[in-house]
């Protein structure tokens, strides 16, 4: 019994812990392809754990600086305004404004804590109301002007002096009041370092003014000049009689001055939100909102810093639930090639733990000596997994709570190896290709178990959906389980058609076709075809879903500018069109109506009583036209392209507003007056949406601009255009206020310039109420929306994942077909080295070859292609992609790019098959590989 024992304990390795220890070593640099393939993967496995959060949040970070930078200043800062003082006026100068910049603490301290923490920089300002400025410059130039005077400490370190110096901080009895002027506006109005000048007060009063220096802004001024009215500029007037607006820096005491005059005065604290964390935006939101409903007593409080943030934390949390499912199916992918790793290396080895159990071993002996070795190269692998990802750039908040699951990583590859050896299908020698034709019961059990498995994960994230920004395991696993399932269901159907297929290759001339056809049929090879199918699914699925996300940009961008540019403004002179077609670059120009919160009325012009709606007018066949020469895909329904008609203008009108005006009677005969001309109308169609129309606007009226009665007919086409000029431009009606316009190679600037004298012109005629002042045309072109869509933001932290998830699906997929190549390497050369005796060719061995791994292959890619192109269709209610593409709603479609990705895969994948497959017998020795079997 001692001897036996003796041998036992021997045979098993773990005789003494130093002999063992060696022992353990030596095996594990005899199979040192073995393990160092579990331990790359090991590492793999350990890198994605600990590196994917920490990039993610780093891009999250870094977007999140990108997205607030590129916000306007209005959108970035948080404005606290004490209601309007008036003075009394009366020439006595009381301190007033002295003191209150140092309330910046007292408010910030009193802001929500993680509003107040978000504060990066601050500003006080106190300034008048406009007032008539007066002086011998002014009138040499006849200039009308009116002017603010302002106190900003701080903004002498913004600014650099180009003549004089800064106000004085007193004022002498009997002494002008100092102030300073942007360089560009002492320019443009005559001023100049010591011209003088008379603020009107109230009730006859007045002050004097002495302009002490001139200055340029300093390129790094922070957000100091980014005020409305901007101390940097002068306002142009809108038309005749109307005034120049401009600001003069002054002192506390100047200011002060102005106040005893009887100007009315506001004090305003500006905070500028900056240094943000994704983590803490929540909570920021939430205190801007709160701030917003309960402003502090006697303030008013004025923000638009929510909106950005809520969009861009919505654009985070989806993007982070899309690479957590991404992520899902990369892990599961890696941990499925550590087990067909470890069952092949189990394999290998099947002849040496049978000994072990021959010679006196525990069946459990093997088992024992693999898990020895296997912690000697898997633990370190993964410790070195977790060291290259915290190394990685990224935030040190991302790989806060990995670390356990790098353990529970390394654990589960150490143990893979022992269970792969505790469960050895065959036994040595045996015929494995045969092991899996008829299926046991607990197999059967566990393929149903997956199936079922994976519905009921579908029905839930369909019923309940992905909460924003949190992982659930289950949810975020259904690619992994519908994949998983789609390979077990292709598994069982495999067989049948290859064995109806071998039948017919019995019948033909030659062997190649039917042994290859009969090898296909018996492959073994169930792990690796799960695997690739895994694998495949991810990739396609970032494939699909990232041309989907593509394709609802390329919509919300048209839906904005449905042509190469929208030239924008107030109301434009008719022939503006004209004007644009005249541009370099500029091929046609169409023009556009569109006006919002609009009363709907019946025939005889009565309110319906109806909401508001937005009124839209285009040219049919111009917008079309122009659309189409642009490049950009644009449906115009025949509603909008038919000419003139007796009765009310047919209409394109939203689905809700339809519904309501065919419960009021009005769907036949409905009124809404444009620019003082009623149009009647009628319901002709409907639609869900419409370009020029914002996507938020559910209830909307789009007339054909050609049809209408009072528009007349539509003036003579611009030479060389064939298109028919502006309608309008031949009786009376509604002007345009935008301009569609086709080209390349334009210049934006001459667009704007082109429109503001449109704008200029039609107000000439007096068209605009007095003091009525129109905005500046703005001109956005189809890229600029577009690139507005796809940069920034959560975009980094988007392209981030689906490259990972593409690339890596794409590697991880044909290191699986090796895999599979390998699992019957050694029964294919058995076979080969006697089908060599009988006289089969090097040529005819390759066609066997390729013939036997196709059908594999290609099942395998296209299952998994295939389930990558559905999931989109299941998962995407539930991802919350309209974060990424304006609110447009991510359509998935079919992409022929998906087909030939698909075969250019299989291509590669056949050569590598076929290359792995000759190496493996050039190891082996061919001539030598009966004799091998036979002993093995």
């Amino acid at each position: 019994m001692t001897r036996g024992g003796t041998r036992g304990t021997r045979a098993t390795g773990f005789g003494g812990g130093g002999a063992a220890l060696a022992g353990a070593v030596r095996r594990v640099r005899a199979f040192a392809g073995q393990f160092l393939l579990l331990g790359m993967l090991a590492l793999v496995a350990a890198l994605l754990v600990t590196a994917v959060p920490r990039t993610a949040d780093r891009l999250a970070e870094q977007g999140l600086r990108e997205h607030v930078a590129g916000r306007p200043a209005a959108e970035r800062d948080l404005t606290l305004t004490a209601p309007e003082l008036p003075a009394g006026g009366g020439g006595v100068v009381t301190p007033v404004t002295a003191g209150r910049g140092q309330e910046l603490d007292r408010f910030q301290e009193d802001l929500p804590e993680a509003v107040g923490a978000a504060v990066q920089s601050r500003w006080f300002l106190a300034e008048t109301a406009l007032s008539r400025l007066t002086g011998p410059d002014l009138a040499a130039k006849n200039y009308f002007v009116v002017a603010r005077l302002r106190s900003a400490p701080g903004v002498t370190g913004a600014a650099t002096l180009t003549a004089g110096r800064w106000p004085a901080q007193a004022v002498g009895a009997g002494q002008p009041v100092e102030v300073a002027l942007a360089a560009d506006t002492a320019r443009k109005l005559n001023l100049s370092a010591g011209s003088r000048l008379r603020f009107s007060g109230v009730g006859g009063q007045s002050l004097p003014l002495l302009v002490a220096g001139v200055f340029e802004p300093a390129p790094t001024a922070d957000g100091v000049w980014d005020t409305l009215p901007s101390a940097l500029r002068v306002t142009e007037p809108a038309g005749d009689a109307q005034p120049y607006e401009m600001v003069a820096l002054t002192s506390d005491a100047g200011l002060d001055a102005a106040i005893a005059t009887g100007v009315p005065v506001r004090f305003s604290w500006r905070y500028r939100l900056g240094g943000l964390d994704v983590a803490d935006l929540g909570a920021v939101i939430d205190g801007v909102r709160r701030l917003e409903r309960t402003p502090p007593a006697g303030l008013t409080v004025t923000q638009a810093v929510d909106v950005p943030l809520r969009q861009f934390l919505d654009a985070v949390s989806a993007a982070r639930t899309l690479l957590a499912v991404i992520a899902a199916g990369m892990i599961a992918t890696v941990a499925g090639l550590i087990v067909l790793a470890a069952r092949l290396a189990a394999r290998r080895r099947e002849a040496e733990f049978a000994l072990l159990v021959a010679r006196g071993g525990a069946p459990t002996s093997g088992a024992r000596r693999s898990l020895a070795e296997s912690a000697l190269v898997v633990p370190p692998a993964a410790a070195l997994g977790w060291l290259l990802g915290r190394l990685l750039p990224g935030s040190p908040a991302g790989t806060a709570g990995t670390d356990w699951l790098v353990l529970v990583a390394a654990v589960l590859a150490t143990l893979a190896l022992p269970l792969a050896t505790l469960g050895s299908p065959a036994p040595p020698g045996g015929r494995r290709d045969l092991s899996g034709r008829r299926a046991g019961g607990r197999r059967l059990t566990l393929e149903l178990l997956v199936v079922a498995l994976a519905v009921l994960a579908t029905f839930l994230i369909r019923r309940r959906g992905l909460s924003p920004g949190s992982v659930d395991p289950l949810l975020v696993s259904v690619p992994v389980l519908l994949a998983v399932a789609a390979a077990v269901l292709v598994l069982r159907l495999y067989p049948w058609p290859l064995r109806l297929l071998g039948r017919v290759a019995a019948r033909t001339r030659g062997s190649v076709t039917f042994l290859g056809v009969a090898g296909a049929s018996r492959s073994a090879a169930t792990g690796p075809v799960v695997v690739v199918v895994v694998a495949v699914a991810t990739a396609a699925f970032c494939g699909v879903v990232a041309g989907g996300i593509e394709a609802g940009r390329d919509r919300t961008a048209t839906v904005a500018v449905p042509a190469s540019a929208l030239v924008d403004g107030e109301r434009l002179a008719p022939d503006t069109g004209a004007a644009l077609h005249r541009l370099p670059g500029v091929r046609r120009s169409t023009p556009v109506l569109r006006e919002g919160a609009l009363r709907v009325a019946d025939a005889r012009g009565v309110d319906a009583g109806l909401a508001a709606v937005t009124v839209l007018l285009v040219d049919g066949p111009g917008l079309a036209d122009t659309a189409r020469d642009a490049g950009v895909d644009v449906s115009v329904p025949p509603v909008l392209r038919a000419g003139r008609s007796p009765g009310p203008t047919p209409a394109l009108v939203s689905p809700a507003l339809a519904a309501e005006l065919a419960r009021a009677g009005l769907d036949g005969s409905a009124m809404v007056t444009v620019q003082g001309y009623a149009q009647p109308f009628r319901v002709a169609d409907t639609a869900d949406g419409f370009p020029l129309v914002p996507p938020d606007v559910d209830r909307f009226v789009v007339l054909p601009w050609q049809a209408l009665p009072g528009a007349g007919p539509p003036g003579p086409p611009p030479p060389g255009s064939g298109t028919p000029g502006p309608p309008g431009r031949g009786g009376t009606g509604p002007v345009p206020t935008a301009f569609l316009v086709s080209g390349d190679g334009f210049d934006v600037e001459a667009l704007r310039r082109a429109g503001d004298e449109g704008q200029r012109r039609y107000q000439t005629g007096g068209s605009f109420a007095a003091g009525e002042r129109p905005r500046g045309a703005e001109v956005t072109t189809w890229q600029g929306a577009r690139q507005q869509l796809g940069g920034g933001g959560a975009n980094g932290l988007l392209v981030f994942g689906f490259a990972a998830g593409a690339a890596g699906g794409a590697a991880f997929g044909l290191l699986a077909v090796a895999f599979a190549v390998l699992a019957g390497a050694r029964t294919r050369a058995q076979a080969l080295s006697r089908l060599r005796t009988l006289g089969l060719s090097r040529r005819q061995w390759r066609g066997l070859l390729l013939v036997e791994l196709t059908p594999l292959v290609a099942a395998a890619l296209l299952t998994g292609a295939l389930t990558g192109a559905l999931l989109p269709l299941l998962l995407t209610p539930a991802l919350g992609l309209a974060a990424f593409t304006g609110g447009e709603p991510v359509r998935v479609a079919f992409s022929p790019g998906l087909v030939g990705a698909v075969l250019a895969a299989g291509a590669v994948a056949l050569a590598l098959a076929v290359t792995v497959e000759t190496v493996h017998n050039r190891r082996m020795r061919l001539g030598e590989v009966l004799r091998l079997g036979e002993g093995s």
